[in-house]
C-alpha cells in the first residue's frame, strides 16, 4: 500500500493546486494554466507539477511561469490548511510540452496524407 501514496498525493495536489489556482490567486498570468500532472518523489519532498496554457506564445510561458514561481508561497500555505500532510513538499512547476508535441505529430501526418 506504501508504493501508491506517492501517487494518491500527487492526485490530491493536482486537484487542490487547481483549485487554488482558480479561486485564491489573482495573478492575471496563471489565469489561463492548466494542471495537467503531478509527480511526486517516493518521500514526498518534491512535487514537480506539470502545467499546459492555451496560448502558444512564448513570452505567455514565460509570464505564467514567472507568476506561478511567485505563487508558490501561496499555493503552499493554501495546501498547508487543505491536506493532512506531515510536510508540504516543495513545488517545481514545469511546463507540460506533450500537447505541443501531440500538435507537431498531428501537422506530420497530415503532410504525409496530403501529397501537395
Amino acid at each position: 500500500m506504501a508504493q501508491y501514496r506517492d501517487r494518491r498525493v500527487g492526485q490530491e495536489l493536482k486537484k487542490e493546486v487547481n483549485d487554488i489556482l482558480r479561486r485564491r490567486v489573482r495573478d492575471p498570468r496563471v489565469q489561463e494554466v492548466n494542471i495537467t500532472d503531478v509527480h511526486v518523489t517516493g518521500d514526498l519532498s518534491q512535487a514537480t507539477i506539470y502545467y499546459s496554457l492555451l496560448s502558444d506564445r512564448a513570452s505567455d510561458a514565460q509570464a505564467a511561469q514567472r507568476g506561478l514561481e511567485k505563487a508558490t508561497g501561496t499555493i503552499k500555505r493554501e495546501l498547508g490548511s487543505r491536506l493532512t500532510l506531515y510536510k508540504i513538499p516543495e513545488l517545481i512547476f514545469e511546463r507540460d510540452e506533450s500537447v505541443q508535441y501531440g500538435n507537431h505529430i498531428d501537422e506530420l501526418i497530415r503532410k504525409l496524407n496530403n501529397p501537395e
